[in-house]
């Protein structure tokens, strides 16, 4: 018996000698990540030399020519899906779409529109078919894009059109077609003169139209009247606009970033290629499914879609709703998932808020635990024993076949990092860093391998611009190396005592993804492209030992105390939002004053038990207004500052809490979800005073 015993014990270990996970090796030397080029810049270790990328494929050196390779290495397999409630999937094909792109571009050129790099044509609508295929439209007739979007707002919308001399809007709506017509007729936008309308609408919207002489058509007739009056189409070269990305901005007008082909196409590139010293390599085929619903009108979701479209790939398009979004990943099952932090948060809480009991905490929080510590050795799956009794769940919830997770747009959490990477069995993380007044933390989960990336996104270089391509330990705190398309360096900003020599500075990038300047505005392009073609961010950076970049610091929404302190807001709001009470921080300072003072959103999910610690009890908007409640979060902004390292004149003084979080919807942030710096002053400029007033007195 006891031979038996022995044989069947010592049967176990042999086969789980032999079928252990093993750990993924780095293929580069991780502690020498970037090599030094001449002029003081840098390169990715993983660069065999100087050369960078200008595209992946030879056959898709435009996105003209990345889609029409699509549709030869799927076969023309299926392209787009919609659907409908309760419905599955309806797919048009590679051809179907690259045919209705050619009718719609003939319709634009028998209309006069011109195949020209002045030919600006507008795209107003939300995720669908038609929106690829407009775009596409214009790339195939090298015409160039102008994204609009609804939240921009009313008067940018005309300045966009005025800027950009747009004399075609295509649009989704009667809805939208409305307010592009009633600009016409107010005469703010005489150039427009001709709107494409996806959606039905009545005759009359059309006579509407034509008494103030804008021609209203729809998609199918537009199409219709282009496969009649057919044009062959008149492709684009790498050097050609492709896409002018107006910035919602955050103080004045938008601002055109003007993208040749060769921009968005080398920045695809440059991903692909750092998927490809991925350890295991990750490469899209056609079997790759990706859901769309995050907006169109920025890059992010281009680029996306751009490189599914390069491997054959499909785009499953959300119904236009999100909260049936988890209905839609359901049924489409995607493999790529593009999302924002806001959607993880609420999968993070949802499952820790049903982990009710004590030993159901427990047994999370070891599930937690044992597969990130398999995550930060390298073993990278999701068939463990934990997966089984515990992540099954989450992982069907997206659908079940998830292999890619890309967050971006705000900062996530370094909890909901840790949760995710666990319980969606991935290793390499991804960050994107946004130019403008607020971290964008990006993390890219490569799902049952081992792939992680840190990103530095801006709209200048069309998304990204530095990578961690091979990072087996766990390390947070930089944003990788330069990627395969462009060099970075670190320019020395004497006022704010960073200097090159230092390895600390302003992070400037130049290379094949850099934009061409901003339209129409020389003096803005100056600004930020110097003479030698250098980006300049206004991000400060530092060079870690092992070359990866560091962000370290801000050198635009940096102001100075009255006593000549300089303060960098958005640094000491991503250490407040560690605070677990706070949902939202917006810290302000005014030259002529010598302190910060903050406004406050708390997490309905928190505030009561944090409130409940302090034995106050209340509805959300009563513990909002209580003011040992507020004296509590001051108290804890503090304690959270001091322990990140913040100085004293860094701390706010004092707070306003204010219940309703800052959104899209209410002009407080971005369509990106950046903060609005001037909107937010502005909005609470009321309490600010008497913020400062109850100090001083």
């Amino acid at each position: 018996m006891a031979l038996i015993c022995l044989l069947t014990f010592g049967t176990a270990i042999f086969l789980w000698l032999i079928n252990r996970p093993q750990p993924v090796l780095p293929l580069i030397d991780l502690d020498n990540q970037s090599v030094g080029i001449e002029g003081g810049a840098r390169r990715g270790a993983f660069q065999k030399n100087n050369d960078l990328m200008l595209y992946y494929f030879s056959d898709a050196k435009t996105l003209y020519e990345n889609f029409q390779r699509g549709l030869a290495v799927s076969d023309n397999g299926p392209c787009l899906g919609y659907r409908k409630p309760n419905q599955p999937y309806k797919w048009i094909s590679y051809k179907q779409v690259s045919d209705r792109a050619e009718y719609l571009g003939s319709c634009l050129l028998h209309k006069g529109y011109k195949p020209s790099q002045d030919q600006f044509i507008g795209i107003f609508a939300q995720n669908r078919p038609e929106w690829v295929i407009s775009e596409l439209a214009c790339y195939t007739y090298s015409m160039v894009a102008v994204p609009l979007y609804d939240t921009l707002g009313a008067e940018a919308i005309i300045f966009v059109i005025n800027r950009a001399d747009i004399p075609v809007v295509i649009c989704d709506t009667p809805q939208k077609a409305t307010m592009l017509i009633e600009n016409v007729e107010k005469g703010l936008t005489p150039g427009l003169k001709t709107i494409i309308i996806m959606d039905p609408f009545d005759d009359d919207l059309k006579k509407r139209g034509e008494k103030c002489g804008v021609e209203m058509l729809s998609v199918h007739d537009a199409e219709n009247l282009g496969k009649e009056n057919f044009k062959k189409p008149v492709p684009p070269n790498p050097e050609d606009l492709s896409v002018i990305c107006f910035t919602s901005g955050t103080t004045g007008d938008p601002k055109g970033a003007m993208l040749t082909h060769q921009n968005v196409v080398s920045n695809m590139a440059a991903f692909l290629k750092f998927l490809e010293n991925g350890m295991p390599v990750f490469q899209p085929t056609p079997d790759d499914v990706a859901i769309s619903y995050l907006p169109l009108a920025h890059m992010f979701e281009r680029l996306v879609q751009g490189i599914i479209f390069s491997c054959g790939g499909k785009i499953g398009f959300f119904q236009g709703d999100i909260r049936l979004l988890p209905d839609d990943m359901k049924v489409l099952k995607p493999t790529v998932f593009p999302t924002v932090p806001r959607l993880l948060n609420r999968v993070y809480d949802k499952v820790h808020n049903e982990a009710k009991t004590p030993l159901k905490k427990f047994l999370l929080n070891l599930a937690i635990m044992s597969k990130f510590n398999e995550v930060k050795n390298g073993i990278i799956r999701r068939d463990s024993l934990w997966d089984k009794l515990v992540f099954s769940k989450i992982q069907g919830s997206l659908g079940g076949k998830v292999r890619i997770m890309i967050t971006g747009a705000a900062p996530i959490s370094t909890p909901v990092l840790t949760f995710f990477r666990a319980a969606m069995g991935c290793w390499r993380c991804l960050k994107l860093m946004a130019k403008q007044n607020a971290q964008v933390d990006v993390q890219l989960h490569h799902l049952g391998t081992a792939q992680q990336s840190q990103f530095h996104n801006i709209l200048e270089t069309c998304l990204l611009y530095g990578c961690l391509a091979q990072n087996i330990r766990y390390v947070l705190g930089h944003v990788g190396t330069p990627v395969a398309c462009n060099f970075v360096k670190l320019e020395d900003v004497a006022d704010m005592n960073y200097f090159s020599v230092n390895n600390e500075g302003e992070i400037c990038i130049k290379g094949n993804n850099v934009f061409k300047g901003y339209l129409k505005d020389p003096e803005k392009t100056q600004e930020v492209l110097d003479k030698d073609g250098w980006l300049h961010t206004g991000d400060i950076g530092r060079w870690l030992p092992n070359g990866t970049l560091k962000i370290i610091d801000r050198k635009k929404n940096i102001f100075k105390l009255a006593q000549g302190e300089y303060i960098a807001p958005e640094k000491i709001e991503n250490v407040y939002s560690r605070s677990r009470p706070v949902l939202q921080v917006f810290v302000h300072g005014e030259s002529l004053r010598s302190f910060l003072i903050g406004v406050v959103v708390p997490d309905p999910d928190s505030l009561p038990s944090f409130a409940a610690k302090i034995g106050v009890k209340g509805s959300f908007e009563e513990l909002c207004q209580n003011q040992c409640v507020r004296k509590a979060i001051l108290e804890d902004l503090q304690k959270i500052g001091k322990e990140g390292g913040l100085k004293s004149f860094e701390q706010v003084k004092s707070i306003f809490v204010h219940p309703e979080p800052f959104s899209i919807e209410n002009g407080l942030l971005t369509p990106t979800l950046k903060a609005k710096r001037v909107e937010l002053a502005k909005f609470f400029q009321t309490q600010i005073k008497s913020l400062y007033e109850s100090i001083e007195e």
